[in-house]
């Protein structure tokens, strides 16, 4: 790996964070104990992905959207479900070197936003196969890859 490849890593994985970090923190959004304990939406198997929502209660549909809006791109498209569950579709812009630390940078802003809840954050890629699985425990403060 080139020092310029090292570097562009490096400030991707900052920018994300600082990005995450700073937006989320400013946000006003918060979460009921309504939308917590609402039930999935039920999709049919004639909706086309296109039309599924980003949240299937109202914090996690603004989450979704403005993850999708503040990753410049390199986010095509995300979803949230019961709150505690977070997927997103890579751009092709994103080298497969930057998966990990954008997801890792997903999951701060996600638990910044969902807290005191185990996360889950699901990576797929541009042709929607998952390829990164990344956990948080609220008890232990780890995230895990798979």
């Amino acid at each position: 790996m080139t020092l310029f490849e090292q570097i562009r890593k490096v400030a991707i994985a900052f920018a994300l964070i600082v990005m995450l970090t700073v937006t989320t923190a400013c946000g006003s959004a918060t979460v009921s104990q309504a939308d917590r304990t609402s039930s999935p939406a039920v999709i049919g198997r004639d909706v086309a992905y296109s039309e599924l929502e980003r949240g299937n209660t109202s914090s996690g549909q603004t989450f979704g959207d403005w993850v999708v809006q503040t990753s410049k791109g390199l986010i095509k498209d995300a979803y949230v479900r019961d709150n505690n569950k977070l997927g997103v579709v890579i751009s092709r812009d994103v080298r497969p070197t930057d998966v990990k630390p954008l997801a890792k940078s997903l999951v701060q802003g996600f638990h910044k936003n969902f807290p005191n809840q185990d996360l889950t954050v699901l990576v797929y890629g541009p042709d929607k196969k998952l390829i990164l699985t990344t956990q948080y425990d609220v008890q232990t403060k780890q995230v895990k890859y798979s």
